[in-house]
């Protein structure tokens, strides 16, 4: 598939939730709290000025959870970009019964992904569903949009495994790449599905 839009991806910065070392996947929480600590803005804001890619013509999409929805206001601000739109496409990845539990449990959820990238075990969105849902709306934008720079503001599972459709791997692969840090900007090249 032939791109007609060049696409970033950023993760949003340090959480309430990353410094407190919790899951919040769940909108009722995320929608409305556990946003950026300071730290998180900075991250935020410094890596949208870094990338060459970037400035006040992109077209930035947030996920519609507030720590995403910060990180796109910040990187909206560096770059003195137009207004963020949001989608649920983007939403943190929901992890069922690990709500609220340590993060120590993604290790789990991830090693299940990779023998089962549908496996829903624990109430678990499955990595599958996650890469389609944000693939979709890849597929709105390509229908809309011709020559953007498009930055989609999203988290780590939804990030990563949106980048293994971009470069043409299984859903199951999304840990073989390279984890997104708090408030990177990274391109997502590749194409095809």
């Amino acid at each position: 598939m032939d791109l007609a839009n060049v696409y970033l991806g950023q993760r949003h910065g340090e959480s309430l939730a990353n410094a407190q070392g919790i899951i919040v996947s769940d909108p009722a929480r995320g929608v409305a709290g556990y946003g950026l600590t300071a730290r998180g803005r900075e991250q935020a804001r410094a890596a949208a000025l870094r990338c060459a890619l970037l400035g006040p013509g992109a077209v930035i999409v947030s996920s519609d959870f507030l720590r995403a929805r910060e990180t796109a206001e910040a990187a909206r601000e560096a770059l003195g970009a137009g207004p963020v739109r949001t989608s649920t496409a983007l939403r943190e990845r929901w992890f069922g019964a690990h709500e609220g539990g340590t993060n120590q449990a993604y290790a789990r959820v991830w090693a299940r992904d990779r023998a089962d990238p549908t496996h829903t075990d624990d109430g678990v969105e499955a990595a599958q569903a996650v890469r389609d849902r944000a693939w979709a709306l890849v597929e709105a934008l390509e229908a809309e949009l011709r020559g953007a720079t498009v930055l989609l503001v999203a988290h780590g599972d939804p990030l990563q495994l949106l980048q293994t459709a971009f470069l043409g791997r299984g859903a199951g692969e999304h840990r073989d790449l390279p984890p997104w840090e708090p408030g990177e900007v990274r391109a997502l090249s590749g194409s095809g599905r």
